[in-house]
């Protein structure tokens, strides 16, 4: 695959951290969002002997208030690709939740759709984020979900929703942008061990955030599309994205992606 252009959106993250080595190994140019200048040299460390590969954009989510505000980012880094790994962490208000998590994503997203330059957005979110009972859950699974969605990630969970949502919405009216929505489970910071489960897995478990950062760079170095949900498994992570794709696995089954068309495409 030719060179491309990355924008990473919450570029100091756990996972972003890992990520940015693996994208700059397929050649690729990243720019990575970070909200304090102090952070650079963490985000240059990741690629250190290869640094020209990396650039740092300081500029604080919380303060993109609009489908504009998110344009001048991306009008800045001009990305084939966009990588929302971003989020305010459970820090701060509910509102600041919304603020970050919902809206600041959403005005990207709108903003990547308009850009016809740009051609895949992957966007990290969670299995739970969804208002129906997966097909393949036990109805153990899904109280267990819904007790969690209801009970400590209640904040995050309808902002992360409404965010994977629009994303589903937008993409169904612009064909050529890949949507991918990578959904990992319970993050851990062990070592990676590069097999997974990916797909329609069970509801809940744990991955890596180093194994997370790996499936998010083979998925963007492919042609995979969806909703994909993210364990720890058994199939070498190259193999589980070929798989997903070949057999057009889509976790978005079961949820009502007309009237996510209708509210948001």
């Amino acid at each position: 695959m030719a060179s491309k252009r990355i924008l990473l959106l919450g570029g100091h993250g756990k996972i972003s951290l890992l990520l940015t080595p693996r994208l700059v190994a397929h050649s690729w140019h990243v720019t990575s969002v970070i909200r304090d200048a102090s952070q650079t040299d963490d985000i240059l460390a990741t690629v250190d002997g290869d640094r020209g590969s990396v650039d740092v954009l300081v500029s604080s989510l919380e303060d993109v208030k609009s489908q504009a505000d998110a344009r001048q980012v991306i009008d800045r880094s001009k990305p084939d690709y966009v990588v929302w790994s971003a989020g305010a962490g459970g820090k701060g208000a509910p509102s600041r939740t919304q603020a970050v998590d919902r809206d600041s994503c959403i005005h990207f997203i709108r903003a990547a759709a308009d850009t016809p330059s740009i051609t895949k957005f992957l966007l990290i979110s969670y299995p739970g984020s969804r208002r129906t009972k997966a097909p393949w859950w036990t109805e153990e699974e899904w109280r267990g979900t819904q007790e969690v969605n209801n009970g400590v990630l209640k904040p995050y969970y309808p902002a992360k929703l409404v965010a994977d949502e629009c994303l589903t919405a937008i993409a169904s009216r612009r064909k050529d942008l890949h949507a991918i929505v990578l959904r990992p489970s319970r993050l851990t910071d062990e070592e990676a061990i590069g097999r997974i489960s990916l797909g329609k897995t069970k509801a809940s478990g744990k991955i890596t955030r180093g194994d997370v950062a790996a499936t998010a760079a083979e998925l963007l170095n492919s042609e995979a599309r969806g909703w994909l949900d993210l364990l720890e498994g058994d199939e070498a992570i190259a193999d589980a994205v070929k798989r997903v794709i070949k057999d057009e696995v889509d976790c978005v089954e079961g949820e009502d992606v007309e009237s996510m068309i209708q509210q948001y495409g």
